[in-house]
């Protein structure tokens, strides 16, 4: 089987890796001084438990890696619309692409049935064009590890098989393509759950993301330490009440355990993604994490004031990064 990594950072590293280890081939799309350590020393994966190098086939050109048997987009959001100009050459007509991307999924109202289906997000999808690049060949997901890249052409997981990667198409159906994209991850040793009702998981990981998130971003401290303070726990457990409350009006059946996510996110070391691109002057997924989320607050009628405060002091602070 062939697949291609649409973006070998902290996500798309790490799965490449395995994937490559087990023997699939995989080729991966990259730019920049990271792309070139790959193509000369390969690409690493620093696990707690151990470190490897594969070599894959590396380009910044998707024309060079030809038509797949599977394609994992694991670019942030911002960049998605890059990624539906150059996708083409990837896709044979049933090629199954999977984004495993944070907060809301611009595809999120397509299939989804009842009176919001079709409803478009033009923040995430501008003017229909991811949409228009892949459309019936989409596939939802979500990656949970935690991972980081510490230097070009090397990617550090924290628990890569803790939780693991979930798939699942918009309207429900598991087709052959998302069988054999599951089959892809449990070759490589990497836990899969393939899920016919992919938003409400995503929801789960959209209010994980919210309890701490913010907060990390606005005191660049990593998700522990947001957590030191009564008044901050506090705000966590506000801002996941108001995820609560939007989950319940959007219809979803997501489940949100507030004292679990504070008892984890106290002894939790990790700088969110969303932080790791601040630090690293990137631009940020805050549409989709936190813009979006407030468009159907008020879609839904939901008060979210506590994430409508913190979001406002995101976008304040990250300027012309607030996409």
């Amino acid at each position: 089987m062939k697949i291609c990594i649409f973006g070998a950072g902290a996500i798309g590293g790490f799965i490449a890796g395995y994937m490559a280890r087990a023997g699939i081939d995989v080729s991966v799309v990259a730019r920049g001084t990271h792309l070139a350590a790959i193509r000369d020393h390969g690409l690493t994966v620093e696990a707690p438990d151990e470190r490897f190098t594969v070599k894959v086939h590396a380009s910044d050109n998707p024309a060079d890696l030809g038509i797949q048997d599977g394609v994992l987009v694991t670019v942030k959001a911002p960049a998605l619309p890059s990624v539906a100009r150059g996708i083409a050459p990837l896709l044979a007509r049933d090629t199954p692409v999977a984004f495993l991307t944070n907060g809301v999924p611009w595809w999120y109202f397509h299939g989804h049935g009842g009176a919001m289906d079709g409803h478009r997000l033009p923040l995430l999808d501008p003017d229909d064009v991811i949409w228009n690049a892949v459309g019936h060949r989409t596939v939802g997901g979500i990656a949970w590890p935690a991972s980081s890249v510490p230097e070009p052409g090397v990617i550090k997981v924290m628990s890569p098989k803790s939780r693991g990667t979930v798939l699942g198409a918009p309207d429900g159906v598991t087709t052959p393509g998302i069988l054999a994209l599951e089959q892809a991850f449990i070759a490589a040793g990497l836990p899969v759950t393939v899920e016919t009702q992919i938003r409400d998981k995503i929801w789960e990981k959209i209010a994980f993301n919210l309890s701490a998130g913010p907060m990390c971003v606005l005191t660049e401290t990593p998700v522990r330490a947001t957590h030191e303070e009564a008044a901050l726990i506090a705000a966590s457990r506000l801002v996941l009440a108001e995820a609560e409350a939007l989950i319940k009006a959007l219809g979803r059946d997501a489940v949100v355990d507030v004292e679990r996510t504070v008892t984890v996110n106290t002894t939790l070391g990790h700088r969110p993604s969303i932080l790791q691109d601040l630090m690293a002057h990137r631009p940020m997924e805050v549409d989709a994490l936190y813009n979006v989320p407030l468009q159907l607050a008020k879609l839904t009628g939901t008060p979210m004031p506590t994430l409508e405060f913190l979001a406002a002091l995101i976008r304040v602070k990250v300027g012309g990064r607030s996409v």
